[in-house]
């Protein structure tokens, strides 16, 4: 007997899996039946019987419809009185508007949420055969904004009532006369799912012109809790003994601190450069170990993430407290020996100047070692500014900061924000405003739920 090379004999051939998943099973099917032969093509006979089918699945992408729902209220007389009724308008998102909320969802995460700027929009309708002028679109998306506010004030008020805050910032370039200078995008984050905290996460984002000190002050003039950030001169007032209306308390990032030391002892990044027959970059043996004894304490943290922040200080007391002890023993005698002007001492003094701060996780469990939660808040802007390369005006920076408040907000409760835009434009001009918290993010996800059952 002989066998296939590829497949071997029958008895020892494996069963083939595939090699994707399925597709999900609440797409609909259509069903194209490919014409049977009508005889044998062996023998020619017509004496055919069915012993099964073969199903090949293609997935396959319906153009977007468009549609005009008109609404229709009808008048009525009545022959005794001759009084006219007539039903009363129905609510819209936006006052004498002409698009329906699933439009203007589209529109809002099509621009803040797929970085898609409103011109490429109006191209894309245009192809379509809708007609869209750029400034009626932008109208659209101030009015939205208005519309949404309360929501944003909600979020707000929930994210700056945290126990402990994450927060970063990063540049917007901003249309001026004849250039663009550099504004920022502020972010502050709750998450307490690090130490199994049952509030909801949400982010909040704030616009300014500059990056003065003055505006992390105004963000967080309320606050008073545990703020991990990175090294930000600006922040440093929130941390003066005596601030009203209390002490905000530094929690300094070790992602932050690591990444100095790792510039210096990538030997992937040395390798790559060998390989293109360029000078490989000179590997420090003292910063290849400080990445190692930090990495040490990222290895434990994985352990205890989700844990209550009790288990979490008791943990670190136990592990984290004496490798910590060591390496700030071992980065002092180090950095004795090293010049002033060497980047390793430069990453040294980074850390040792703020040691305090580095090392307060280790008594307060609510600390993460990471600053990591407002970084994946601001990563969606830094990679649409290649998409839409400025805001057009400081009123568009701040519109892009109320916007991203609420996408970014949608996106960490893990429910489409789309959805839950197209739905909140839908009802909100009608819904209660002492149970306006209904449509937050994480209630507006238990309710959809619990229709869904």
């Amino acid at each position: 007997m002989t066998t296939s090379p590829r497949c071997g004999p029958p008895w020892n051939r494996r069963r083939l899996v595939p090699s994707r998943n399925p597709f999900p099973a609440h797409l609909p099917r259509e069903r194209v039946v490919v014409p049977a032969p009508s005889a044998c093509t062996c023998c020619g006979s017509t004496k055919l019987a069915k012993l099964g089918e073969t199903i090949t699945e293609t997935l396959e992408s319906i153009p977007r419809q468009w549609k005009v729902i008109q609404t229709v209220r009808e008048k009525f007389t009545c022959r005794e009185c001759e009084k006219i009724t007539q039903p009363p308008a129905p609510f819209h998102t936006i006052p004498r508007g002409w698009a329906g909320p699933s439009l203007l969802a589209m529109i809002l995460f099509e621009k803040f949420g797929q970085h898609q700027p409103l011109n490429r929009q109006c191209e894309r309708f245009a192809r379509e055969g809708v007609e869209v002028s750029l400034s009626t679109l932008a109208d659209q998306v101030g009015t939205c904004a208005g519309v949404l506010k309360p929501l944003y004030s909600l979020i707000e008020t929930h994210v700056l009532a945290a126990e402990r805050l994450h927060g970063d910032d990063t540049t917007v370039p901003v249309l001026a006369k004849g250039k663009t200078i550099t504004g920022r995008l502020w972010t502050y984050v709750r998450d307490d799912r690090p130490f199994g905290g049952p509030a909801p996460p949400a982010a909040v984002f704030y616009y300014s012109r500059d990056r003065t000190g003055e505006h992390p002050q105004r963000h967080l003039h309320t606050y008073a809790g545990i703020f991990q950030a990175d090294a930000y001169g600006g922040y440093n007032k929130l941390y003066e003994e005596g601030r009203q209306p209390s002490l905000v308390l530094e929690a300094a990032c070790w992602v932050h601190a690591r990444r100095r030391f790792f510039v210096l002892a990538d030997l992937a990044a040395s390798a790559r450069r060998k390989a293109q027959g360029k000078t490989p970059a000179v590997i420090s043996p003292i910063a290849l170990e400080a990445v190692r004894r930090i990495d040490a304490l990222f290895d434990i943290e994985r352990q205890i993430n989700g844990q209550d922040a009790g288990q979490r200080r008791a943990v670190r007391q136990e592990l984290s407290a004496p490798l910590v002890a060591e390496l700030e023993a071992w980065m002092r005698q180090e950095r004795a020996r090293l010049s002033r002007h060497n980047d390793v001492a430069q990453a040294m003094d980074y850390m040792l100047k703020r040691w305090a701060a580095f090392a307060r996780f280790l008594d307060d469990g609510r600390i993460c070692l990471s600053n990591n939660a407002a970084e994946r808040a601001v990563r969606g802007i830094a990679l649409g500014r290649r998409a839409w390369l400025f805001a057009g005006s400081d009123r568009g920076g701040e519109r892009a900061a109320f916007m991203y408040s609420l996408i970014v907000t949608a996106k960490m409760n893990n429910i489409d924000p789309q959805a839950w835009l197209a739905d909140v434009l839908c009802h909100i001009a009608d819904h209660p405003v002492h149970r306006l918290d209904e449509l937050l993010p994480w209630n507006w996800k238990r309710q959809s739920a619990k229709l869904a059952a």
